[in-house]
Parts: C-alpha cells; structure tokens; sequence
C-alpha cells in the first residue's frame, strides 16, 4: 500500500514510524540517552561526514528526532524535516542557516512578537538587514527586495490578525530575485496548508501548538530540501543547540495521531465563535479568514483546507475592556499559547505583542482591545457560553 495515497488522518498515524526493529514495539520507543554506541572508528568517520545517516549523540539528532521530523515533512509534502526544542529555535535555526552579516531580510510586518524581536533586534547587532512590509501588497513586496535580500519571511494567518499572504504570488515575487520564501505556518498546521505545494522553499512549526495539540511540550519542526535540513543540522543545530529530547519528540508524535479530528473541529468550532462574535454588540471588529467580510477570504478559501480555530477581535472599549474581558473568562483559560484542545485566551497588547509601544501596535492593526481567542475543542455551546457570560461581566466592569 502506498502510504503518501493514504487520507490525512491515516497519514498522520502511519507515515515516518518505523517500529522497532529488535522488539517490535508497536509504539516508537522513547531513546532516552544522551549518547549511542559505536562499532568502531570508520562508523564514527562515517556518521560525523553526514549525521543524516545514523546516530552519534543526541545533540546531533535521535531517533525520536529523526521519526518527528520525517512525519511532518512527509504531511508537508517535503523532502526532509528536522524537529527542535522550540518554535523559536526553528525559526531561529532557519534563519540562521540562510542569512549572514551584510544581507537583508524582507518580512511580515505582523509576525509574532518574539519572531521580530529576533529577527529586528538580535540579527540587527549581527549586521543583517531587515525590511517589514505588508505582505498582502505585493508590489511594496517587490520593491522592498534588495541585492542582497535571502529570505522573505512571512506568517499566514499571522498573529494576531489573522491576515492571509498568498503564498504562490509571493514566492514567485521572490524567487525572481533570488531570495528563499519562509513560512510560519504554526496557525493553519499541515492540515489546512501546504506551503512547499504553493512555491514556499521553507516551512516552520511551533509543534508545541496545532501539531502538540495538548498543551504539554515545546517543540518545534522545520520542513524543505534534504539540502538545506542538512545545512540546519550541520553545523547550525549540532552548534546552536536547540536540540529537542527524545520525549518531547514522541509527545508531539502522540498528539499528532488526533490531528484531524482536532482540526476539523476547531475549524468548526472557530467559524461558529466568530459569527456569534461577530453579532456582538460590545465587539467592534472580528478577525476570522472564515467570515466573508475578512479581506482575503476568497484566497483563504482557495489557499486553505478550512480556516482553522484562531480568532482576533477588536473591543470598542478599548485597553480595560480587554483587561477586564481576561479576568471575566471561567472555562476558557487566560494563557499565551494556543492550538490546544481547551481554549485560550489573550489580550494581544498586554501580552503577545506587550514589547510593541501602543503607536507600533496600531500601526500594524492591533487594537489596543484587540482579544486573541485560540479556540478549542470543547463544545461550542460552552465555550459561546462563557463568552457571553464574561463579555456581559466586563460590560458592567467599565461602565
């Protein structure tokens, strides 16, 4: 049986595992060592030429390491994946591999906020350049590439907005100029994009959210050609570090066998949130590529296999309604993450985006009510339940 013909939910089952050759285990095994035995020294020679090839130690790659990063470049459509201990140390690790002093990154002028702070900040103080830009204005993209631009790098739906990037328009902007594409595409997860089918050279996940899926680890994956994963692993993870253990690895590998079934329903569950914030009286705007009005939703409907669970909205009473809305929530938690099956809930200003002053903010489109609202697989009844319940709470808060 050809495994790459299989649908999504056997795919994210099946690929990449290969069951124990000695026992038979039919779970991947958890290789908690630090370090793995050689037969002799032509091995080593071996091994240490192209790591790829086995295993030496741990910080170099594992074999829960090898088998997570396989299962999600082969979701990917990939040629090979690498999994790390984060999804900043992907998108770092990533970076790092493709850009040195004196070149110039264009990117997303909304991405998370610890992405442009390493990306504005830290390569700053290394002599890389860096050009934000709104990547749904194509030609600003275009005249934003210079010489000596490598990456463009970008998030769709990005955070917190939820803005869409056409990813196929955007990869032939760059590569006409020679610059690599990146995708962050840790909001859609494998299930509802494929950035490398769309032109994109690189695609990145914070496995700790989507992919995860329960709020217990922190990891992330890199996806693109064997060439640059090994140019990711060697010299730039095996130096870096990011490396991720091997139970972190099989803890994303166990969350990802439900990654279907948790996508169609927070797809599901998103889209009823959003119209019924949407009615609200005290929401001034909602960010949802699922809802007509969103501004690329004709892309996000042909880009897209469903629109996923994540939902901005905008408060009309601006910074203490957001305030006073995080501290109303029962079930819904107050947290930062997302892509968990419970639900969460941020106040983007006050939080994800708190390093931004409020002129930064506004001026890449988060309000300073603005509620991110990662919504989970519970029953939609209760989590619309608890929103009603707490926005009329925050309502009698500010009056």
């Amino acid at each position: 049986m050809d495994k790459k013909k299989m649908g999504f939910g056997s795919k994210t089952i099946h690929l990449g595992q290969e069951h124990d050759p000695r026992t038979g285990a039919h779970n991947s095994p958890i290789y908690q060592t630090s370090t793995f035995v050689l037969d002799n020294v032509d091995e080593a020679i071996r091994l240490n030429k192209d790591q790829e090839l086995g295993y030496t130690y741990t910080r170099f790659r594992h074999p829960s390491e090898a088998e997570l990063g396989k299962k999600v470049a082969l979701l990917e459509n990939g040629e090979a994946g690498i999994a790390l201990a984060s999804g900043l140390g992907a998108i770092s690790t990533a970076i790092m591999t493709l850009v040195k002093g004196g070149d110039h990154i264009v990117a997303a002028d909304v991405l998370y906020g610890c992405t442009l702070t390493f990306i504005d900040d830290i390569l700053s103080d290394y002599g890389v350049e860096l050009t934000l830009v709104d990547t749904t204005d194509y030609e600003a993209v275009k005249e934003a590439i210079q010489p000596n631009t490598k990456i463009v790098y970008l998030e769709t739906p990005c955070n917190p907005i939820l803005r869409i990037t056409d990813i196929e328009r955007i990869s032939k902007i760059a590569h006409e100029h020679g610059a690599k594409v990146l995708v962050d595409s840790t909001f859609a997860s494998p299930y509802i994009q494929n950035p490398l089918d769309l032109g994109a050279d690189v695609v990145i996940h914070s496995a700790t959210k989507y992919l995860s899926g329960h709020g217990n680890v922190v990891a992330g994956v890199i996806v693109g050609t064997e060439e640059f994963i090994r140019k990711v692993r060697m010299p730039h993870l095996q130096t870096l570090g990011a490396v991720i253990s091997p139970f972190d690895a099989w803890l994303v590998m166990q969350g990802m066998k439900t990654l279907e079934l948790r996508m169609e329903r927070h797809c599901e569950n998103g889209m009823k949130v959003a119209e019924y914030l949407n009615e609200h009286p005290a929401v001034e705007k909602v960010y949802y590529p699922g809802l007509p009005e969103h501004p690329q939703h004709e892309l996000a409907k042909k880009q897209m296999n469903g629109f996923g669970g994540m939902i901005s909205f905008d408060l009309k009473d601006g910074f203490e309604a957001g305030k006073a809305l995080m501290n109303s929530v029962e079930m819904i938690s107050l947290a930062t993450s997302l892509g968990n099956v419970d639900s969460l809930i941020q106040h983007s200003p006050s939080m994800s985006h708190f390093d931004m002053t409020p002129e930064e903010r506004a001026a890449v489109g988060i309000n300073e009510g603005q509620v991110r609202l990662s919504v989970g697989v519970e029953n939609v009844e209760d989590i619309i339940a608890d929103l009603d319940a707490s926005l009329a709470k925050m309502e009698e808060i500010i009056k």
